[in-house]
């Protein structure tokens, strides 16, 4: 699939700037820069798509953890008395 971009001269020369101080060609700088791009924005509506599912889970549930026992917990991490992940409550 052939897709076109229009892009204004001043970031044009921008990315062939770029492009010939990296060795690399225009396209391959534009590609990388989009797929950066699209990798993100999924992680982020994914990210949201997961807060909005434990909210309603909260929402019907009532069942949580304050963040006082999240850091507690986590500070645990790595050292001699790791625990285990706290009973979430109601």
């Amino acid at each position: 699939m052939a897709t076109s971009l229009k892009i204004d001269d001043s970031l044009k020369g921008r990315v062939h700037q770029l492009a010939t101080q990296r060795r690399r060609s225009p396209h391959w700088i534009m590609l990388e820069a989009i797929q950066q791009y699209v990798e993100r924005e999924e992680a982020r509506e994914s990210f949201k798509q997961e807060a909005l599912a434990s909210w309603a889970a909260y929402q019907e549930t009532g069942r949580h953890l304050t963040g006082q026992e999240v850091r507690t917990w986590l500070n645990t991490w790595g050292t001699e008395h790791e625990t285990t992940v706290p009973e979430c409550r109601k």
